[in-house]
């Protein structure tokens, strides 16, 4: 087994496994091992076989070569979910909650207690206060989910996995929505669960998480074992160069200049909306304009206010010096603008659907022909949008819902740039996504801002706003604090203004 250890002494462990679906291959001789008491970093790009090595190790995909094994000893491991009463639990990254129920109510969910055929409320609340006193949550059993926050829910699905006196976690992405402070909190969590003894293999891109929690480290590339390493032994550039084969010192493309006389192609006035509060800022030609501030500062409120998708309550919108008050999504497209929204599996994608009707639907009129759809114009278009996003899938007639979120998003920027945009508003650009199809967005968003296409990146990753914009507004409380360029662009900076300790007064 990688890095030496031997399969007794793991709690499971994935030996020589290959998966194939049909006539394509996904995993290729595989071995992996978790042991009590570790976090074990399962990374790689999306593409590189990691849902599908998690779903097999928690009895979802049976392998088609190679062994599961469970205390040393070869199992085949029942499906549906089955495999929670063995001690082995897959926390998705789309949680699993009923939102209307309580905590206690989720935890013991199709297997309530009762006492004479009535349910036993007071027993399952006190053995729900104590898994979550276990755990150091502070919340109580009688909490609804929808008024809890992300990152309680998230550590409320480890309580549900505790409850089935899990042995191994494995958790896909369970840090993607959560703030810093969330995370670190999180953290403490996954910390007190490894000393109790619990396996955790945690699956995530961010790099500098996987360096902070995990003991060990392993790596996947094109459904392939690359490496098992301590995770002491290893860089994030190094597990980055390790999922992409090559070195990424270019993750961030040079930023053309912006000549400081050039057009406004986007203005917005005292814009007043739910979760803002008298806006005001520009947009030049070929600009990428940075949205920076704190969870909740209300970035994505004055873009869905500028595009129609809320009702504005005062304030005007201007495309080149003329009024243009959006009153729906269709509307703004109409005049050049268009959002990608942060949340492309909910508001993006028709996750059911294939790639051409996801690809062409927001475009939809300019592939209609005497009152219907022009196919093979669709058809080239997703010839096209392949090539152009380099968007991977093992068969352009599947389900979207079936690709990886990378490329995922790499269709959903596609959709919208069907209708060549003159101005792209992108929320969250690569929420969920690996280091590898990063570096491709980031230099998308360059290459088309140089060809004189305004950009708006909204994005709760510090690096990335520095990376890639021209210019910085930073938001707070619904308003604008601050607006940053050239060297003023610096996290101390942002900071400064995201906490509210620095604020300017000319926005432009």
């Amino acid at each position: 087994m990688p890095d030496g250890h031997a399969i007794n002494q793991s709690v499971l462990c994935a030996d020589r496994v290959s998966k194939s679906f049909g006539a394509v291959p996904v995993l290729f001789s595989v071995s992996m091992d978790v042991c009590a008491g570790e976090v074990h970093a399962l990374i790689g790009e999306n593409g590189a076989g990691k849902s599908t090595l998690m779903k097999t190790l928690a009895g979802f995909h049976p392998p088609t070569s190679g062994r599961i094994l469970l205390d040393g000893e070869e199992v085949a491991l029942p499906g549906n979910g089955e495999t929670e009463k063995l001690g082995v639990v897959l926390i998705h990254q789309e949680l699993n909650l009923a939102e209307q129920m309580t905590v206690e109510e989720n935890v013991f969910l199709g297997r309530e207690l009762k006492h004479r055929g009535v349910l036993d409320r007071a027993r399952m609340q006190q053995a729900v206060q104590q898994y979550l006193d276990q755990i150091g949550l502070e919340i109580a059993p009688t909490d609804r989910i929808s008024d809890l926050s992300i990152a309680q829910k998230q550590m409320v699905e480890i309580v549900k996995a505790i409850s089935r006196d899990a042995r191994i976690l494995i958790m896909d992405e369970p840090t993607a929505a959560l703030t810093e402070a969330e995370t670190k909190l999180f953290f403490t969590q996954i910390r007190r669960l490894r000393e109790q003894g619990v396996g955790i293999v945690f699956v995530s891109h961010k790099l500098s998480e996987v360096k902070a929690i995990a003991d060990r480290v392993t790596v996947l590339r094109d459904g392939q074992w690359i490496g098992t390493h301590a995770a002491d032994d290893l860089t994030a550039d190094a597990m980055a160069q390790m999922m992409v084969g090559r070195e990424l010192s270019d993750l961030y493309p040079p930023i053309n200049e912006v000549d400081v006389d050039a057009d406004k192609v986007l203005e917005v006035r005292g814009l007043r909306a739910p979760g803002v509060d008298g806006v005001s800022f520009s947009l030049r030609r070929g600009e990428v304009l940075g949205f920076s501030g704190l969870i909740g500062s209300g970035r994505t409120a004055v873009f869905e206010a500028v595009c129609g998708l809320v009702p504005r309550e005062a304030g005007d919108v201007l495309v080149d010096g003329d009024v243009a008050n959006f009153s729906s999504v269709a509307a703004a497209r109409d005049a050049g603008i268009v959002y990608l929204t942060k949340d492309r599996k909910e508001k993006g994608l028709l996750l059911r659907q294939k790639m051409q009707p996801n690809l062409t639907l927001f475009a939809l009129p300019k592939f209609l022909k005497k009152g219907g759809i022009d196919r093979k114009a669709e058809e080239a278009a997703l010839e096209r949008a392949i090539r152009r996003f380099d968007i991977r899938a093992r068969d352009p007639g599947v389900d979207v819902g079936d690709l990886s979120g990378g490329n995922q998003q790499k269709l959903l920027l596609a959709k919208v740039m069907e209708c060549e945009p003159r101005i792209v508003i992108i929320d969250e650009p690569t929420r969920g996504i690996d280091v590898g199809t990063k570096q491709q967005i980031y230099h998308f968003i360059a290459a088309i801002a140089s060809e004189g296409v305004s950009v708006v990146v909204i994005s709760s990753e510090m690096p990335e706003i520095i990376g890639v914009s021209h210019r910085v507004v930073v938001m707070r409380e619904g308003q604008v604090t601050g607006v940053l360029s050239g060297d003023h662009i610096n996290e101390n900076e942002i900071v400064r203004f995201a906490a509210g300790l620095k604020r300017e007064t000319n926005h432009d």
